[in-house]
C-alpha cells in the first residue's frame, strides 16, 4: 500500500512537469496565478486570453530554468513565477517557440539586495582602474542571470514610468543570443527568419540604421535634459549610454507601455512590434512602406 502511494505521487508528480514543460496553464495552480497578477499590475491589463497564453509560457520557462538565491535568500515557488511571468511578456505574442530566445542561459540567481561586481577599465591615456559597481542585475552570455530580489517588484514610485529589471535583464539575454563567446551586447538581436519579408542582411542593415537614429535622439534629449534643462525625457536616461542599454531600455518601456514609446519613437517601435509579433506590427510587401509612413509628422 505504501508502495502504490509512493509509485502515484511519483506519476503525480511526472505528469506536473510534463504539464509544465509543454507549456500548459493549469500547471501553474490558479491561487498562485492569482497572486502574481495581484502583485503585478502590468500583466491585470492583459485581456484574459494573453493572460492565459503568458501563464502557460511562465510554466514552459519554470521547466526549463532553474532559480537559486543568493547570500542565504530562499527562493519559493511564488517569486520564481513572479520573475518567469515577467520574463515571458514580450514573449507573449510569439508564444512557445519563443522560449528558445532564452535557450542560452538556465540559471537565474536572486539576491537579497543589490550586487556588487567588480569592474576594470582602461582609460583612454591606458591607465587601468578597479572599482565595484552596485548593480540591481545583470545577463552574462550563457547565465546566469542576476537579480536583485528587491527590485523584482519595481519602486512604488517608478510604476508606470516605463521600468522593469526583469524586462531589461531579459532584453540582454535576447541581445546575446547567438553572438560568439566574449562577444557583448550591442542592441542588435538575431532577428526572425523572414523578417518583414527581407533577406538577413537587408533586415539586419535596417535594424542597425533604426536603432541607431533612435539611440541618437534619446542621447540629444538626454544632454539637453542634464545640460540645458530641456523636459526629461519618459525613456530612462540609462538608454542614453550604449546602444545595448538603449535596446534592453526600449523593451522595458515597450511592454510597460507601448503607446507613449509609440508617441516618442514611432519607426523604432514599429520594428520592436515586427521583432516581437505585436497584432500591429507591419507585414506582407507594404510592412516597410507602414514603417515609412510611421517615421512621417
Amino acid at each position: 500500500m505504501v508502495w502504490a502511494t509512493w509509485l502515484h505521487r511519483g506519476w503525480q508528480r511526472w505528469q506536473q512537469r510534463r504539464a509544465l514543460r509543454r507549456g500548459d496553464p493549469a500547471a501553474i495552480p490558479e491561487p498562485l496565478w492569482q497572486q502574481v497578477l495581484a502583485a503585478l499590475p502590468l500583466l491585470q491589463a492583459l485581456p484574459a486570453p494573453l493572460q492565459s497564453r503568458l501563464r502557460g509560457l511562465s510554466a514552459a520557462f519554470l521547466a526549463r530554468k532553474r532559480f537559486s538565491g543568493a547570500h542565504g535568500l530562499a527562493v519559493d515557488d511564488t517569486m520564481a513565477l513572479l520573475v518567469a511571468a515577467q520574463a515571458c511578456l514580450p514573449l507573449v505574442y510569439r508564444g512557445l517557440p519563443a522560449l528558445a530566445w532564452y535557450e542560452g542561459f538556465v540559471g537565474i540567481v536572486l539576491h537579497p539586495h543589490e550586487v556588487r561586481a567588480p569592474r576594470r577599465l582602461t582609460d583612454e591615456a591606458g591607465v587601468v582602474h578597479e572599482y565595484d559597481e552596485e548593480l540591481a542585475g545583470e545577463a552574462m552570455q550563457g547565465g546566469p542571470i542576476v537579480l536583485a530580489w528587491p527590485r523584482v517588484l519595481g519602486a512604488a514610485d517608478g510604476e508606470g514610468v516605463g521600468h522593469n529589471l526583469v524586462i531589461h535583464e531579459f532584453a540582454h539575454a535576447i541581445d546575446l543570443r547567438g553572438k560568439p563567446l566574449g562577444q557583448p551586447a550591442d542592441g542588435c538581436p538575431p532577428l526572425p527568419r523572414g523578417w518583414l519579408g527581407l533577406a538577413p542582411a537587408a533586415a539586419r542593415e535596417l535594424w542597425r540604421r533604426e536603432l541607431a537614429a533612435a539611440y541618437n535622439i534619446h542621447r540629444q534629449r538626454v544632454v539637453m535634459h542634464e545640460h540645458f534643462g530641456a523636459a526629461a525625457p519618459w525613456l530612462d536616461p540609462y538608454g542614453a549610454s550604449a546602444p545595448a542599454e538603449f535596446f534592453a531600455v526600449s523593451c522595458e518601456a515597450y511592454c510597460v507601455d507601448r503607446a507613449r514609446l509609440a508617441a516618442e519613437h514611432p519607426v523604432w517601435t514599429a520594428l520592436l512590434d515586427a521583432l516581437f509579433a505585436h497584432p500591429q506590427a507591419p507585414d506582407g510587401p507594404d510592412a516597410l512602406a507602414a514603417i515609412s509612413a510611421a517615421a512621417a509628422p
